[in-house]
C-alpha cells in the first residue's frame, strides 16, 4: 500500500505545483513514502484544520503538519517501516472525518492493458477504464480511469469532495495518456465528473465516457453503477441455435419513450415496467425480435437518443442499468430477441460528451474537413486512431456481453464509409489513393464484424446503408465487410413510391414492384419500414397511400401482404401495425387511441395474423437468402398490374403460391401457372372480411388442370379481389396421386393375373 521509491526530502516544487492543482502525479508527493531512516506521510487536504494518522493495527497516531503551503500536511516518523493507517481529518467547522488515503495504493492498470489499448486490440477495457466499485488491499472503494492524453491534470470530482479539483487528483500512468486513481469509500450511486486541466490553462468538467449509468437530463454527471445482476435466459439461448439466415425475423422497432406513457403523471415508464407492456405486445403480434432505436444516453430528447452522449450507460430516462437487464431478460423469457440501434458515426459537439474531450480533438479527427458532419452538425469518429477504434469495438461488445442483446443496428454507415459525406467540393481531404472511400471506417468495421462474429456467433449485425455500397454482408474472407444484415432501403423506396401512385398509373412504373428481384440475394437483407418513413412530415406509411379511406387501408393491407412474402426478413415500426395517421414524435406515446375506431383494430389484427402465418410457414422465411427460395411465375403482367410467385423450401409440401393484385379490378376467373398437378388452398387472403375486406372468392380448393399458362404446363383458375394479396398452398399433389393410381393398378394386374391362371387350372 505503499510507495516504494525511496524520498529522502519533500520536494516542495511539487508541493507548490499540487497546490495549485497542475500536478499530474500526486501519488510521487502524497501518501507514505520509505526513506532511510523512517517514512513520510504526506496529505493535502485544503481547508482542514488538522489532520492525524491513525496506525490501524496499533492505534498509533501521528499529528501531520502544516507549515509551508497552505493545505499540505506532512509527518516524518523515524525508525519505521510502512504500516497501514487512515487519517482523521478535523474541518475548520469542528467537524470529524476518516478519510482512507487514496494516495497509498499501486496502479491498477497493468503494462499489458496499456500495451493492448494504445495497440487499439484491448476488447474488454470497459473492464478498466470508467468507474468501478472493487476492493483493493482489502478496502472497498471505487476505481476511477480515464483516456486524455493532452490534458495536463485530471482530477475526481463529485458530491464526495464537494466537486473540488485538488482533492482528488489522478496519477498519469505513463506512455498511455490514461489517469488512474483509487477512491476508497465511495459506493454506487454516487455522481461525479472529471475535472480536466488543459495545457493551455483551461479547466473544464467532463463526464466519463465510459460512464456505465448517468444522471437524468438536463443533468449530466457520470453515476458509479452496480452491474451485478443474476441473468435467467439460459433456455432462451439454447433455442438460438439455428443458423442466422434460416430463422424466421420479424422486427418491431420501437421508441422506449413513446411505446407507451403512464397517466400517473410520471414521464415515462421504468424499463421493468416497459418490458411486460411491450414483451406481452409483441408476443401476442408475433414479432420474433424488438429493435429499439438507441438506448445509449444522450442529452436532447429531439435527437431520439441518435446524438449519443454515453456509450458505455443505457439512459436513466427509464431507469438504471439492472432495470435495462431485466429489461432484455425478460423479453428473452418470452421468446423475444432484443436489437438496439447503435451510432458509431456521430457523437454531439456540444461540452456535455466526448467533443474536445481533453482540450483537443481527441475522440475525432483534428482537421474539421474530417473530423466535422455538416449534415448534422456532429463530429465524426476518428477511426484511425487506435484507441479511438478499440473504445467503439470494445463498446459493442460490451453491450452484447453485458446486457445480453441478440442483434446490433448500426445507423448512417455511409456517412462513415464516403470521406465527402454531405460536404461540399473542396470541403473534404481524399483517401491516400485519391478516392472518397474512408479506408479507416471500413477497417474498423471488418475488425468489428470479426470480432463479433468470433465472441458471439450468434449476435446479429445490422447496417443501414443507403448508398448502395456493394458487399455489405458479403464475408470478409470474400472481399465484404462481414455484416449479417442490410436494410433494403432501395426496396423501401421503390415499393412506397409505387404504392403512392393512382393504381390507373401503376403498370406504367411496373418495375418498382419487380425490379427488386433482380438483386435480392446480392445482400443478405431486411425489408424496412422504419422510423425514418414516418418522420420529417412524411406522415405515417397509411397517408403515403392513395385513394379514400377504404381505399388507403387496402393498399395498405396489400402493401404489408406483398412485404411479408417478398425475400427478405422483415421490419415495421410501432404504430404503423395499426396505421398510426399522425407523423411519428418524441414528445408523446403512439396513438392507441386509434383503436377505439374498427377500421383500425381489424388492421392490427390482420398483420397479426400475417406475422402469425410467417412464423408458421418456412417458406416464408427459410431461404430468404438462398435465390432457392424464390420463383417467379408471372413478373410481367403490367397492364394489369398483378404479380404472382413462388416462395419455397427444399420440401415440396412447404412451396406458397402469392398472386398480388395492385388494382382496383377483380377477377371471378384468373388464370395462373402453377408448379406442380394437384389441389390448392388458399391459406391467406388480405380481402377476408375479418381484415376488412369484402371477402375471399376462393373458398373452394382449386384443382389444377393440364392447361398451359405462364410458361408452366399445369394452372388453376381463382378468383382475385381488388387491391388484394392471396396465397395458395398445395395440399393434394397431382403427381403423388398419379403414382399412386398408377402403383395401385400394378399391384392389382400383378394379383389378378395368378388368380384367373389358378382358376383355370381348377376348371380344367
Amino acid at each position: 500500500m505503499t510507495n516504494k521509491r525511496p524520498v529522502f526530502a519533500i520536494n516542495w516544487t511539487e508541493v507548490e505545483s499540487l497546490a495549485a492543482g497542475c500536478h499530474d502525479n500526486p501519488h510521487h508527493v502524497l501518501g507514505m513514502h520509505e526513506t532511510i531512516d523512517g517514512v513520510y506521510i504526506n496529505a493535502y487536504f485544503p481547508g482542514a484544520e488538522s489532520v492525524v494518522a491513525v496506525s490501524k493495527n496499533t492505534k498509533n497516531t501521528y499529528e501531520l503538519t502544516s507549515d509551508r503551503v497552505s493545505g499540505f500536511f506532512s509527518v516524518k516518523i523515524p525508525d519505521r517501516q510502512s504500516f497501514v493507517y487512515y487519517f482523521r481529518v478535523t474541518l475548520a467547522d469542528g467537524t470529524e472525518h476518516t478519510v482512507i488515503d487514496p494516495y497509498v495504493f499501486e496502479p491498477v492498470i497493468d503494462p499489458i492493458d496499456i500495451s493492448r489499448f494504445n495497440d487499439g486490440i484491448h476488447y474488454e477495457i470497459y473492464e478498466k477504464l470508467g468507474a468501478h466499485p472493487c476492493m483493493l488491499d482489502g478496502i472497498k472503494g471505487v476505481l476511477f480511469a480515464v483516456w486524455a492524453p493532452h490534458a495536463a491534470r485530471v482530477s475526481v470530482v463529485g458530491n464526495f469532495n464537494n466537486w473540488n479539483g485538488k482533492i482528488h487528483m489522478m496519477r498519469r500512468i505513463e506512455y498511455s495518456g490514461i489517469f488512474e486513481l483509487f477512491i476508497p469509500g465511495i459506493e454506487a450511486g454516487e455522481i461525479y465528473k472529471y475535472e480536466i486541466l488543459t495545457k493551455s490553462g483551461n479547466t473544464f468538467m467532463k463526464p466519463d465516457p465510459y460512464e456505465n449509468a448517468a444522471e437524468l437530463r438536463p443533468a449530466n454527471a457520470s453515476k458509479i453503477a452496480d452491474l451485478t445482476y443474476t441473468w435467467k435466459d439460459e433456455d432462451y439461448y439454447k433455442k438460438q441455435a439455428l443458423v442466422k439466415s434460416e430463422m424466421p425475423m420479424n422486427i418491431y422497432e420501437v421508441h422506449l419513450g413513446s411505446f407507451k406513457r403512464p397517466k400517473d403523471g410520471r414521464e415515462f415508464f421504468n424499463y421493468r415496467e416497459i418490458a411486460k407492456e411491450l414483451a406481452d405486445y409483441a408476443a401476442d403480434m408475433g414479432y420474433t425480435h424488438v429493435e429499439l432505436m438507441p438506448v445509449m444516453e444522450h442529452e436532447q430528447d429531439s435527437t431520439l437518443g441518435y446524438q449519443t452522449t454515453g456509450f458505455y450507460a443505457p439512459t436513466s430516462r427509464y431507469g438504471e442499468p439492472v432495470d435495462f437487464m431485466y429489461f432484455v431478460d425478460y423479453m428473452h423469457s418470452r421468446g423475444i430477441g432484443v436489437i438496439c440501434d447503435w451510432v458509431p458515426s456521430q457523437f454531439p459537439m456540444n461540452a456535455g460528451g466526448l467533443a474536445r474531450f481533453d482540450g483537443e480533438p481527441l475522440y475525432e479527427p483534428a482537421d474539421a474537413r474530417r473530423s466535422e458532419n455538416p449534415r448534422w452538425g456532429t463530429y465524426i469518429f476518428d477511426y484511425g486512431r487506435n484507441e479511438v477504434k478499440n473504445y467503439l469495438i470494445s463498446n459493442a461488445l460490451y453491450w452484447v456481453s453485458k446486457y445480453h442483446l441478440d442483434g446490433l443496428r448500426i445507423d448512417s454507415a455511409a456517412s462513415m464509409l464516403y470521406l465527402d459525406y454531405g460536404r461540399s467540393y473542396g470541403n473534404w481531404i481524399p483517401n491516400q489513393y485519391g478516392g472518397n472511400e474512408n479506408l479507416e471506417a471500413i477497417a474498423f468495421f471488418k475488425e468489428l464484424n470479426s470480432i463479433l462474429n468470433e465472441r458471439f456467433p450468434n449476435c446479429m449485425v445490422i447496417v443501414e446503408e443507403e448508398s448502395g455500397w456493394p458487399m455489405l454482408t458479403e464475408s470478409i474472407d470474400q472481399g465484404g465487410m462481414g455484416f449479417d444484415y442490410r436494410w433494403n432501403m432501395s426496396w423501401m423506396k421503390d415499393l412506397l413510391s409505387y404504392m403512392a401512385l393512382d393504381p390507373l398509373y401503376r403498370k406504367y412504373e411496373h418495375k418498382k414492384l419487380t425490379n427488386s428481384l433482380s438483386n435480392a440475394y446480392d445482400e443478405n437483407y431486411i425489408l424496412e419500414f422504419s422510423h425514418n418513413e414516418v418522420v420529417g412530415g412524411k406522415g405515417s406509411i397509411v397517408d403515403q397511400m392513395p385513394g379514400g379511406y377504404e381505399e388507403k387501408f387496402s393498399n395498405l393491407r396489400l402493401l404489408y401482404g406483398y412485404m411479408m412474402t417478398h425475400p427478405g426478413k422483415k421490419l415495421l415500426f410501432m404504430g404503423q401495425e395499426f396505421a398510426q395517421f399522425k407523423e411519428f414524435s418524441e414528445s408523446g406515446e403512439i396513438d392507441w387511441n386509434l383503436l377505439d375506431f374498427d377500421a383500425h383494430t381489424i388492421l392490427r389484427d390482420y398483420v397479426k395474423a400475417l406475422n402469425h402465418l410467417y412464423k408458421r410457414e418456412p417458406a416464408l422465411y427459410a431461404l430468404d437468402n438462398n435465390a432457392a427460395g424464390f420463383e417467379w411465375i408471372n413478373a410481367t403482367a403490367a397492364n394489369e398490374s398483378i404479380v404472382s410467385f413462388l416462395r419455397k423450401t427444399a420440401k415440396k409440401e412447404d412451396t406458397l403460391l402469392i398472386v398480388c393484385n395492385f388494382t382496383p379490378a377483380a377477377y371471378d376467373k384468373y388464370k395462373v401457372g402453377v408448379p406442380y398437378a394437384g389441389s390448392y388452398k388458399e391459406i391467406f387472403c388480405s380481402d377476408n372480411e375479418n381484415f376488412g375486406g369484402d371477402g375471399s372468392k376462393n373458398h373452394a380448393v382449386r384443382t389444377s388442370r393440364r392447361s398451359s399458362c405462364d410458361g408452366r404446363s399445369n394452372s388453376i383458375t381463382i378468383g382475385l379481389a381488388p387491391l388484394s394479396m392471396s396465397i395458395f398452398k398445395l395440399v393434394k399433389d397431382g403427381a403423388d396421386t398419379a403414382n399412386k393410381k398408377k402403383a395401385t393398378g400394378k399391384k392389382q394386374a400383378a394379383v389378378t393375373k395368378p388368380v384367373r391362371k389358378n382358376t383355370t387350372k381348377k376348371t380344367r
